[in-house]
């Protein structure tokens, strides 16, 4: 049995895990930011009266050599070898991994990527994340970094038909023009305010374009141009077969099929078959990749 969380910004989900399709929450809590004793108190606090490991999902990057953890939206835990020094307060084994790499293991191994060698997760939420698994292994990477597409100068300066003039806007990782900046909801809604001077939220856009509203269709046209590209060089580059997608634009009725449509249109490979798929495995892909990392180290 495997005792895993889902640690983001704003919470903290638990579960108990006897495999990967046994996976029974335990509730949640509100994560701590800035303190580090009552960011392990509040862990220690959810756990079950047993000594089981734990598995964590969690928002930021994980260096695989030294165990040190990037992560901007908890400061507690910046710098730190989090497994480490989390398993020593809690007295067992602790495993921790990129919650975009869960995603991408979890929809590899139990859901839209099962039977397939090479699976590209991609996160379009908040903001946009990635993770890449071969042959059913996550691929980390020096420093933790792989899959991470969102990031580096590469987002286009123009999009959609006829063109816009697209910023270089500022990205929270302190570089300029990154696809993180205008590809998940909050790139949305710059992109809406700068095609057309409105502030809206990404729900209120995706429902109005959907109604057929012109100044929405442009933008969400706009979006999926900045975004169908880097995706395509991502499957050029690893030679991915299926991309399953997570976060809120996923849900978003008919924009991943527009999506898959464009990457589909710009990669070397010709196919059919859909390439870029909503995830399958609902509101808790987090759990459930953690729960395979854990019980694959309960197991060696």
């Amino acid at each position: 049995m495997i005792i895993c969380f889902d640690i983001g910004g704003s919470a903290i989900k638990g579960a108990v895990a006897s495999s990967p399709s046994d996976i029974r929450s335990f509730g949640r809590a509100a994560t701590p930011l800035d303190d580090f004793d009552a960011f392990c108190a509040a862990i220690a606090g959810m756990l079950p009266d047993d000594t089981s490991p734990v598995a964590i999902a969690i928002t930021g990057v994980v260096d695989p050599k030294s165990g040190r953890i990037k992560c901007a939206n908890i400061p507690c835990i910046d710098g730190r070898p989090l497994a480490r020094e989390l398993g020593e307060r809690l007295q067992r084994p602790v495993t921790v991994a990129n919650d975009a790499d869960c995603f991408a293991l979890a929809e590899a191994l139990e859901g839209a990527g099962r039977g397939h060698d090479i699976v590209f997760g991609a996160i379009l939420g908040t903001g946009v994340g990635g993770g890449l698994v071969i042959d059913g292994r996550i691929v980390n990477g020096a420093g933790g970094y792989a899959g991470e597409w969102g990031h580096g100068p590469v987002a286009a300066t123009s999009a959609g038909t006829p063109p816009a003039e697209i910023p270089r806007f500022a990205c929270g990782c302190g570089l300029v023009g990154c696809v993180d900046a205008i590809g998940g909801a909050r790139g949305m809604e710059k992109l809406h305010h700068h095609l057309h001077g409105v502030d809206l939220p990404s729900t209120a856009i995706v429902e109005a374009w959907r109604s057929g509203d012109a100044e929405a269709t442009r933008t969400i046209e706009c979006q999926i141009d900045l975004l169908a590209s880097p995706l395509a060089l991502v499957v050029n580059v690893v030679g991915a077969d299926i991309m399953p997608v997570g976060g809120g634009l996923a849900r978003a009725p008919g924009f991943i099929d527009c999506l898959d449509r464009e990457v589909r249109r710009r990669i070397l490979r010709r196919t059919e078959a859909p390439l870029v798929v909503a995830g399958t495995l609902g509101g808790d892909p987090g759990l459930v990749g953690a729960a395979l990392l854990g019980l694959r180290e309960q197991n060696r």
